[in-house]
């Protein structure tokens, strides 16, 4: 069976995700050029409508091309691009073929020969102005996040933003990469560390943040001296368009070759060619721990580099003492954000007992006043699901989880409007250790268990195979360092009286276990679009043997 690539950080419901159903998400915009101008008749689209005439600003039109190698075509099967709040056409995209894969792969290899001579903070001169770039077109860009994907207007522009902010960080980085002189035991010699770029760095993100992930890893592999080939997700390559639009006219004005920043749309081919293509130094992969099980096979088949952002299964953790004024906005902003679309969502929410049933009443009250509605209009703070099949998941849950022993507080039904819309959903008193309570559903359901001992809380935050983000919420010191210890959170992300979600781009974002153990963004994370050379250099007459070594 093939892997399906194309369909990222989709939803891992037991026994209800499978290869098949991942692929149903490209099927749901697949359309073949004659049926395609039959079905979605050029009038029809969003793109023509004169309320959304802004998205000509970003020079998207009827039909797009969907390659991108320095100059523009696209010969794949016609795709269009449908809106998660009322499942109307927006445009239509020509996406990549095998052969054209081909030809960017080539002239990408071509351009990182230019790339890789220009000095970094050159190279970080360039992400400047992709940076500004951005900003110039910040509003239409959330804009066009938020019709194509479905998440609210400020968070679209907040992931516009995170693009902006880590070419900000990438400039100042592009002055200070670099390995250490090292003390060498030998007279005469010098021993230092050289940092060289992997070469052509392919990434493959998800349709929640069709923005940010590559904005995190583009920015930091340019400034390293690596070329780029992107492969956005399937359900939202208008967004991939667009985005890269803005990035070709830098590069273009900078009288660069465009294949620096290639991007290919498309779907299990294409992702599968990349994972298989030796070529590619490093493989960022965004998406399910499923699919990403099968990526890190290939690209291990070929001793590749691969970095993994997958799964995660993350917890709030409310004690005696929390400030119930902080947990409760936290908890609903992080549990119902993004629709709980997010691969930072809480999806458990643990309450000692003496505060449980307080915070759920809390929270409950919470959700029945969150304002749901068009996700580009400025008051919405809840907007669709972006498929119909995670319409159908979130059904599948609730169901399993009432089978389980589960208690409905409120939610649990879909909203009968357009589009793919579900009630925000809180359920109770399911065992801690429940099938479903162990499932990374990517959808608005939050699981409220009760808990008795910090021990407890711990181990339960930690029991599910995902390692992504946690948070405890208390005013205890001792309690707060032992969380942050070799005995608490096992996440890459540990945060205390804070959500789960709305990471900064300053630190290394990513996590352990079935998430996957990559970095991306701040911190040290450059080293992983880098390689590293030990070097040593004699500039003496003799020629001593390290370890006293006599070979005479």
């Amino acid at each position: 069976m093939r892997v399906a690539l194309g369909c990222v950080r989709q939803f891992t419901m037991q026994r209800v995700l499978t290869q098949r159903v991942a692929r149903l998400f490209a099927v749901r915009i697949k359309l073949s050029p004659s049926v395609g101008a039959a079905a979605v008749n050029m009038s029809t689209l969003l793109v023509n409508r004169p309320q959304y005439s802004w998205l000509r600003e970003l020079g998207l039109s009827e039909d797009n091309d969907g390659v991108y190698n320095g100059s523009w075509g696209g010969q794949g099967q016609v795709v269009t691009s449908y809106c998660p709040a009322n499942n109307e056409p927006i445009a239509r995209v020509r996406p990549a073929t095998m052969a054209e894969y081909e030809e960017t792969v080539q002239k990408a290899q071509e351009a990182w020969k230019v790339w890789a001579d220009v000095p970094a903070p050159k190279r970080g001169e360039v992400v400047r102005q992709i940076g500004d770039a951005l900003r110039g077109k910040i509003k239409a860009l959330g804009s066009l996040v938020s019709l194509e994907m479905g998440k609210i207007y400020v968070e679209g522009v907040g992931e516009v933003q995170e693009y902006v902010d880590v070419c900000d960080y990438a400039v100042g980085l592009s002055r200070m990469i670099g390995g250490p002189i090292l003390p060498s035991e030998r007279p005469g010699h010098a021993l230092i560390e050289q940092w060289n770029p992997v070469g052509l760095v392919g990434v493959i993100t998800a349709f929640n943040f069709p923005v940010a992930v590559y904005g995190w890893n583009n920015a930091i592999a340019l400034i390293c001296g690596n070329v780029c080939l992107w492969k956005g997700a399937p359900t939202t390559p208008l967004t991939s368009v667009a985005v890269t639009r803005i990035v070709a006219e830098v590069l273009e004005r900078n009288h660069l070759p465009g294949a620096i920043c290639s991007m290919t749309c498309g779907g299990a081919d294409i992702g599968t060619a990349m994972a298989k293509d030796e070529r590619v130094g490093l493989l960022s992969f965004t998406g399910s721990t499923q699919v990403g099980k099968q990526v890190a096979m290939m690209v291990q088949e070929r001793f590749g580099r691969q970095l993994l952002e997958l799964g995660g299964n993350n917890a709030i953790i409310v004690f005696e003492d929390a400030d119930l004024n902080l947990v409760v906005p936290s908890a609903v902003f992080a549990s119902v954000g993004t629709a709980g679309q997010r691969c930072t969502t809480t999806r458990r929410l643990m309450l000692h007992e003496s505060v449980h049933d307080d915070v759920v009443e809390r929270i409950a009250k919470a959700y029945k006043q969150i304002r749901i509605g068009d996700p580009w209009d400025r008051n919405t703070l809840y907007g669709p699901l972006h498929t119909k099949q995670a319409v159908q998941q979130y059904l599948a849950a609730i169901e399993q989880a009432k089978q389980q022993g589960g208690t409905l507080v409120c939610g649990g039904k879909i909203m009968d409007r357009p589009g793919n819309y579900v009630e925000p959903t809180i359920i109770t008193g399911l065992p801690h250790d429940a099938p479903i309570v162990h499932t990374e559903t990517f959808v608005p359901i939050l699981y409220v268990l009760k808990f008795k001992t910090e021990d407890e809380a711990f181990a339960w935050n930690n029991e599910v195979k995902q390692g992504l983000s946690s948070s405890i919420f208390t005013k205890d010191m001792g309690r707060v360092f032992r969380w942050l210890g070799p005995k608490g959170s096992d996440c890459g992300i540990v945060n205390v009286n804070i959500p789960t979600s709305g990471a900064e781009i300053g630190g290394a974002f990513g996590g352990e276990k079935h998430t996957g153990g990559g970095r991306e963004s701040g911190s040290d994370s450059w080293k992983q679009y880098m390689r590293r050379s030990t070097c040593t250099i004699n500039y003496s007459k003799d020629l001593p043997l390290a370890q006293g070594i006599k070979f005479e």
